[in-house]
């Protein structure tokens, strides 16, 4: 089992264990200037649990000056804090905190897009001829049949698909393109100009003691020339999903490669793109190949949106099987073995519902060992591996009894009020798009963490409202029980989160630079593969169904002994060859021989 050469290239980012903070819902000092809203200082009073719970990396999603249309994503400075979260001094402390515990801080890098509240837009917007004109895009109307104003092409907005990404401009009397929000205009990243601010913003933070970047949506940054129509995918819709023209566009890895080359090239830098919609491994590879010098890795979508209808929104509801979990991780796996590349291992951030709730069950009789499952997967599979707030305690979707009216996100709000727009009369239409909320609205992860079962689960003061509502459950499902937990023979979600992350780190060659090798391709529910290093093999069996299975151990799996599993602290006592059962949502991982 040969291993390509930049798995034997070690680095610290490779090995490194990131967690996402989305600070809104972290924790609260009330040191912002907002009650009831998490604070930079709440990250910092919590980086004690994160050190003992094995984290290298903080990554916080953004705390720049934002006026908050999209939850910090529209920013309007990003070399200022927004005082709902604090200052840059508590930046500044919160940076040195971490180089005491040797962690280190990721920022969120939004450059696809700023806020229309950020002064480079406000200037450009003032006039058609201002110098900055040309740091956003603008193109005029086109006019129907009967001299009626449509906008410049048949793009639908990513956060409110029923409406158009080009936004009007009384003014100047022309569209801008926003493809979030009509308040997140996109960057003209054809201007060298914007180029050359984007990596001053980068400069500003490397300097200040920051070791990397999350770049949001980075592969939305070159746009197609012309802006043509998007294929029509719903004819009922005024307007269709256009990623074939802003994603993945002509100028991408120039932009990419010049980032790199002008400054991250010169720091010892982490870096990882969001990039939705591609599916091409050509073109993975291009910006993750070991010799591209683009970026470290990339967040794959392929996983997190096993659920969506195929070429339609988000906001939609596909069945899968588990065997698409198998395919998906296999192929990744294997894709940046063989072709020198490098993984990024996730399953929840703050864009996507949780985990626990999407992929297994999350049934007070199943949701920690469902949680316990899916963290043996991660922790087992190469890459660098994220984690998000909440997930190392098996934090569930909101309940389903609570009402659409909680959700706070721009995009489940415009969703909801399409459906009873769309459906008036019809209660069951609205009751599946209620469904649909539950299942898949980004509010889920955006829930306050539960520290505790005391009032606002400890989030914030007792006796201030919460941003957002706490999940229902905080009084059984919170760090501090489980972190007390004494259960004869079982480990709570957070101490099998803190146990895999151990083996992770003590087993590194393995799980972070070993070989991957599928162990069963035909199984209907068990996906099993060994992880091998020159020294030393794991093997890992994972039931993703709520029933019990038989599953033969192959003999080239050479298993030893069974070392730990979900169901019980100690040593499952399974056989290490024949056939073996697993019990629902059962997971268990063995040594095995190397070869």
């Amino acid at each position: 089992m040969a291993t390509a050469k930049s798995h034997a290239k070690h680095a610290w980012w490779k090995e490194s264990v990131v967690y996402q903070i989305y600070p809104a819902s972290f924790q609260s000092t009330g040191s912002g200037s907002e009650p009831g809203w998490g604070d930079i200082r709440g990250i910092t009073s919590k980086l004690d649990y994160l050190k003992h719970l094995g984290v290298d990396v903080v990554w916080t999603s953004p705390i720049y000056k934002s006026p908050q249309v999209d939850m910090g994503y529209d920013i309007a400075d990003y070399k200022d804090i927004d005082p709902r979260f604090g200052t840059l001094d508590d930046v500044d402390e919160l940076i040195r905190e971490l180089k005491k515990r040797d962690m280190k801080l990721m920022m969120d890098l939004v450059v696809n897009h700023t806020s229309d509240q950020h002064q480079w837009f406000l200037d450009s917007r003032s006039s058609a001829h201002n110098p900055k004109r040309d740091w956003y895009i603008w193109q005029p109307p086109k006019y129907d049949e009967n001299g009626g104003r449509q906008p410049p092409n048949n793009w639908s907005m990513i956060l409110g698909e029923a409406n158009s990404a080009w936004t009007w401009d009384e003014k100047t009397q022309e569209y801008y393109l926003a493809l979030f929000t009509p308040e997140q205009p996109d960057l003209n990243w054809r201007n060298p100009d914007v180029r050359k601010a984007v990596h001053d913003v980068l400069r500003f933070w490397l300097e200040r003691g920051a070791s990397g970047f999350r770049m949001d949506v980075i592969n939305m940054i070159s746009k197609v020339e012309g802006y043509p129509d998007a294929p029509v995918v719903d004819p009922s819709a005024p307007f269709q999903p256009g990623q074939k023209f802003f994603a993945n566009g002509p100028h991408l890895h120039e932009y990419l490669r010049d980032m790199n080359e002008q400054v991250l090239s010169k720091y010892d830098s982490i870096t990882v793109g969001e990039m939705p919609f591609v599916r091409d491994q050509d073109e993975i590879l291009k910006v993750v190949g070991a010799d591209r010098h683009e970026l470290n890795m990339i967040f794959i979508f392929d996983l997190v949106d096993i659920d969506n209808v195929p070429g339609s929104f988000r906001l939609t509801l596909h069945e899968w099987q588990p065997k698409d979990i198998r395919d998906i991780v296999t192929t990744y796996q294997r894709l940046m073995l063989d072709r020198d590349g490098w993984n990024s291992v996730f399953i929840e951030n703050h864009d996507n519902p949780r985990s626990v709730s999407r992929y297994t069950s999350d049934t007070d009789e199943f949701r920690a060992l469902s949680a316990k499952l899916l963290c043996l997967m991660q922790t087992t599979l190469s890459g660098t591996l994220y984690v998000y707030q909440g997930e190392e305690l098996g934090m569930r979707n909101l309940r389903p009894e609570v009402p659409p009216e909680e959700y706070k996100d721009i995009e489940s709000i415009n969703y909801w009020q399409k459906m009873n727009k769309l459906h008036q009369g019809n209660p069951a239409k609205i009751q599946e798009a209620r469904r649909v909320l539950q299942r898949k609205a980004r509010d889920h992860a955006r829930t306050p963490v539960q520290w505790s079962a005391e009032p606002n689960a400890g989030f914030c003061d007792p006796n201030t409202k919460p941003w957002m509502m706490v999940n229902t459950d905080y009084q059984t499902v919170n760090a501090t029980s489980q972190r007390t937990y004494n259960e004869d023979d079982q480990l709570s979600v957070l101490q099998f989160w803190k146990r895999g992350l151990a083996s992770r780190k003590e087993h590194k060659d393995v799980f972070v630079y070993g070989d991957f090798e599928l162990l069963d391709s035909e199984h209907s529910t068990v996906f099993a593969y060994k992880r091998a290093g020159k020294e030393a093999a794991f093997a890992t069996v994972l039931n993703f169904s709520d029933g019990e299975v038989e599953w033969a151990v192959p003999e080239h799996a050479k298993v030893e002994r069974w070392v730990a599993g979900n169901y019980e602290k100690s040593a499952p006592k399974k056989a290490t060859s024949g056939s073996i059962k697993l019990r629902p949502w059962e997971g268990v991982l063995g040594m095995a021989k190397v070869a």
